[in-house]
């Protein structure tokens, strides 16, 4: 079996309220000078051998993720 990593943002320009509270707790907590903050979700699928990044990429494209507002990374991994 191998694994594919996929990580999936927000796109620049969507509004990311998670990552908005994140960096006001971590304000709060006393770390300064943290710039924006941006929240996101990794998904790892353990696929089988030879399986390629393109049906990976049909996965993230009809389920995993939401391709209007968000963007995603593939890692494949043996």
């Amino acid at each position: 079996m191998m694994h594919a990593v996929v990580t999936i943002m927000l796109k620049k320009g969507v509004l990311d309220p998670q990552g908005k509270a994140i960096g006001h707790a971590l304000e709060g907590l006393g770390f300064e000078g943290v710039g924006e903050v941006r929240q996101g979700k990794v998904i790892t699928l353990e696929i089988p051998d030879g399986t390629g990044e393109s049906t990976v990429r049909d996965m993230c494209e009809k389920l995993l993720a939401n391709p209007v507002i968000e963007d995603y990374e593939i890692e494949m991994r043996t």
